[in-house]
Order: structure tokens, then C-alpha cells, then sequence
């Protein structure tokens, strides 16, 4: 596992570690291991190191951004072959992208996983609150991003913002790929991008889901993404979800055996991580 960046952000004592790109299944592991690690060191030097999409409702939240591109024998193929494609992106590419933007709204019950989540996920904060996507708009839950090195008009990859740390990278890198299988399939075609700040287009864009009970009612609503997931595990997902909506510091009180003072950051944190695990 090794890093490509790591320097401080706009929150207070936050930070961002930009792990190396790898295949999806290795870039799953490579963030748990991170995670842990960070987690690890920090407590032994008595800090708390948290990774709560919203810590402080009037701080920035923390997200686990992910980048996607598509490879085909070590050549990637999510970029197009030349700058005549509309957007930079191969046919594949753009089929793909557009598969997940189409089901976004049922993937964030794998990337927004808790009910803080959704405290995160609002207009004018580099989160993404509307169903759209952008061109390097930092505003948009999807946007195509072009490093350093890619020729001007080609587009390399597409970072997904509506991820945190909360999520099982697993079950949520496996939600997104079936989601970009679905537009592969159906041979999806992406809108037109969205260029400006999208809150200001807010009468004419979707919503995001606002809630945990949003998202999972529009997974329950999207057949597609299930057929492709199956069933036992949608219906899996479903069931955590619901009851983790329900709960609140005083569940995590009584589950804890905590007096009834407000529990600490750690302690609060703790019980989040605990009923974190499985799914």
C-alpha cells in the first residue's frame, strides 16, 4: 500500500491521504488497512482520528473520495482514444459513468451508510447534493478529472464525492460497478455537464436523498441495481439501514451503559464504528 498525497484541508485538524490507484478489489483492502492504521497510531498518541462524514456541523465534512477508471489489458479504456469524443471519454467510458449517475440515488444506501452521512452531503459544501455531473466542478457528486499528464480534452477518470468513510468499501465499490454494468448493458448516454455551482440550478436539477430513509427507499425502488446485486444482499442492506436510522445518542447510551451525560467524541464515535462493521 502507498500514498500519492497527503497535506491538510479546509476542516479543522483534517487531512487528506490520497491512496495510490490499484484494482478495485486492492483499493478496498488498501482503505481498510489506512483506516485501522490511522486509527491505531493516533490513539496511541491519545488523539482521536475520525473519519464521521459530518464531526462538526459547522465544520467541512470528511469524505472518501473515489476515483474510477475502466482498464483493459494495462491500457486504460474509460479515456478516449482522441479529442473528438464529446466529453473526453470513450463510448465505454461514458456508458459507464452515466450507469452510475442513473443509480446514484440507490448507491448512496452503500456510500452514505449512516444518518450523519446525509448531514455531509448538502449544497456549497464540496460534498454533491444534486443528481447531476461535472466537468472538474467540485460541486457536482460526479465529476471527470484530469491529472497532470493527460493530453487537453481527454478526460482519465471520474471521481464519485457522495462517498465516506462510513461505507464498506467493498459492498459500495461492488454497488458502483454494477451500477456502470447496468449503463454498459442499456448503453447509457450522460446529460449535459453541469459547469456552474449546481445549488444554483436547484429548480431544475433532483435532489439528492436528504436522509438515510430516502436512499434506502429508492434502492428499494431500483430493480435494476438488485437483479445485478442479488437479492439477499439487497434486502440485507435494506434491513441494516432502516434500523441504523433509528440510531441516536441515546441508543448509543443504553447500548453502551454510558451515564446519561452526552458521551464523548470517542466514545460516540465508537459506537458508530461498532454497528459499522458488517455493512
Amino acid at each position: 500500500m502507498s500514498t500519492s498525497q497527503l497535506h491538510a484541508e479546509a476542516g479543522n485538524g483534517q487531512f487528506e491521504i490520497a491512496l495510490r490507484y490499484t484494482t478495485c478489489t486492492n483499493a478496498a483492502d488498501n482503505l481498510i488497512y489506512a483506516r485501522e492504521v490511522i486509527r491505531a497510531v493516533a490513539r496511541k498518541h491519545g488523539l482521536l482520528a475520525t473519519f464521521m462524514p459530518k464531526y462538526a456541523l459547522d465544520d467541512i465534512g470528511s469524505g472518501s473520495h473515489v476515483h474510477i477508471s475502466l482498464s483493459q489489458n494495462g491500457e486504460n479504456v474509460f479515456a478516449a482514444s482522441d479529442g473528438s469524443s464529446r466529453h473526453g471519454m470513450s463510448k465505454i467510458g461514458e456508458e459507464f459513468m452515466a450507469g452510475v449517475l442513473h443509480h446514484l440515488p440507490s448507491l448512496l444506501a452503500f456510500t452514505a451508510p449512516i444518518p450523519n452521512s446525509y448531514d455531509r452531503i448538502q449544497p456549497n459544501t464540496w460534498s454533491g447534493a444534486y443528481l447531476c455531473w461535472g466537468k472538474e466542478n467540485r460541486e457536482s457528486p460526479i465529476r471527470t478529472a484530469c491529472p497532470p499528464g493527460v493530453p487537453d480534452g481527454i478526460v482519465s477518470n471520474f471521481e464519485i464525492k457522495a462517498f465516506d468513510g462510513f461505507a464498506n468499501p467493498h459492498l459500495a465499490l461492488a454497488a458502483v460497478i454494477a451500477s456502470g454494468i447496468d449503463g454498459l448493458r442499456r448503453h447509457l448516454s450522460l446529460s449535459d455537464p453541469v459547469d456552474d455551482n449546481p445549488d444554483i440550478l436547484r429548480d431544475k436539477l433532483q435532489r439528492l436523498p436528504v436522509s438515510l430513509a430516502e436512499s434506502v427507499e429508492a434502492l428499494a425502488k431500483d430493480t435494476a441495481l438488485e437483479a445485478l446485486l442479488g437479492e439477499k444482499l439487497v434486502v440485507a442492506i435494506k434491513g441494516v439501514r432502516k434500523h441504523r436510522k433509528r440510531i441516536t445518542c441515546f441508543h448509543i447510551h443504553s447500548s453502551l451503559g454510558i451515564p446519561r451525560a452526552l458521551p464523548t467524541p470517542l466514545q460516540a464515535y465508537d459506537a458508530y464504528q461498532s454497528v459499522s462493521v458488517a455493512c
